[in-house]
């Protein structure tokens, strides 16, 4: 499945549109990564395990789109947007949306 934030594929012609798909991850931090990451706040630099849940979560919600745009029948999606949110205060969301598209 190709899969792209631009609105067409270059050098092909898109056939059909398919609709918008979307996959969609909520991922739970547990205290050890809350408490890791505080101490990195509060010292500087990068908390890898928070890093890590987050391509983690991209992972899921593009598969989960993907998927859906396969089940319609398309070859792509176009025009995907990415969208992270914290839910509470250990809760990470990813959402992806896209259109699904059949191209030649």
């Amino acid at each position: 499945m190709l899969m792209t934030t631009t609105p067409n594929i270059e050098g092909k012609e898109i056939k059909k549109y398919l609709g918008l798909v979307n996959g969609d991850a909520i991922m739970g931090a547990n205290l050890f990564k809350d408490f890791f990451a505080r101490i990195t706040d509060i010292v500087g630099g990068r908390s890898a395990a928070y890093e890590k849940e987050l391509r983690r979560a991209k992972d899921i919600a593009l598969r989960e789109m993907s998927e859906q745009a396969d089940s319609l029948g398309a070859n792509a999606v176009v025009g995907i947007d990415l969208d992270y949110e914290t839910i509470g205060d250990s809760m990470l969301m990813v959402s992806a949306s896209g259109t699904a598209v059949h191209f030649e």
